[in-house]
């Protein structure tokens, strides 16, 4: 199983480890990180991520009957996330051909089972790059697919969402350098909306919260029982350690 998660986390920073790289540190808005425990939340996530992300992502690592642990039933994890005629207990994969993939969007789409994990950084939780970058997409005519992203520059992946949130344009000045009155630079100003969605800027904000909880909860489902045990056992080591000094002092008391 660490092989797998290894492997996984290998292949997650081959598709999307450039952004870092192209567009150096990244302002990250913050990622409302009480999503990650919300039921309805995680449900609305992954019907997000089965409808709009499983088509060329995997989830390889992760099982559909998992789902049960976010208040699903089999039942309605069969009838309203899975359409490729699988086994409730069959791992969440794609049909597409590696090899088509790579020839069509010049990499081969990740696996996103620890994503959320893997683009953890100085700069901020995986949850919060993966909630900036899902609204960063903006038209650009000269890209291939018509599209690109702040966060990660000449991004291969078209917008996938983009029915949902609508069209922006990114907004570039042209500023005077700071420490060199003779340099201009290309500052980015914020978006601007071209075509609306058929969600407000709101409710996609909100839906991109519920699929990035989703995401970060299917990378680690047991985080939040993980986080109680620790803290049942850090109380239960401080007790015993008062009980233990205790015990020692009475032992010892009649010694001379």
């Amino acid at each position: 199983m660490t092989k797998k998660i290894l492997l996984a986390l290998l292949v997650a920073f081959a598709g999307i480890g450039p952004a870092v790289a192209a567009g150096g540190p990244i302002a990250l808005d913050p990622f409302p990180k009480e999503r990650v425990t919300d039921m309805a939340a995680l449900q609305n996530g992954a019907r997000l991520f089965v409808n709009y992300c499983l088509n060329c992502h995997s989830a390889a690592y992760m099982r559909y009957n998992r789902m049960r642990e976010i208040g699903l039933s089999e039942e309605q994890i069969r009838n309203n996330l899975m359409f490729a005629g699988q086994k409730v207990g069959d791992p969440m994969t794609v049909t597409m051909n590696p090899v088509q993939a790579k020839d069509w969007f010049g990499a081969a789409p990740p696996d996103l089972t620890v994503v959320a994990r893997s683009r953890a950084s100085e700069h901020g939780s995986g949850a919060d790059y993966l909630y900036t970058y899902m609204r960063s997409f903006y038209r650009d005519d000269a890209t291939t697919t018509g599209w690109n992203n702040t966060v990660f520059p000449s991004v291969a992946m078209p917008h996938v969402l983009w029915e949902l949130q609508g069209e922006q344009r990114a907004v570039y000045v042209d500023e005077k350098d700071p420490h060199d009155p003779t340099k201009t630079a290309h500052v980015f100003k914020g978006f601007e909306l071209a075509k609306p969605g058929t969600m407000t800027p709101a409710q996609y904000n909100e839906a991109v919260a519920d699929l990035v909880a989703f995401m970060q909860w299917m990378g680690e489902p047991h985080r939040e029982s993980r986080v109680r045990l620790g803290v049942f056992v850090l109380l239960f080591l401080g007790l015993f350690t008062v009980i233990a000094w205790r015990l020692n002092a009475a032992y010892w008391k009649d010694v001379k």
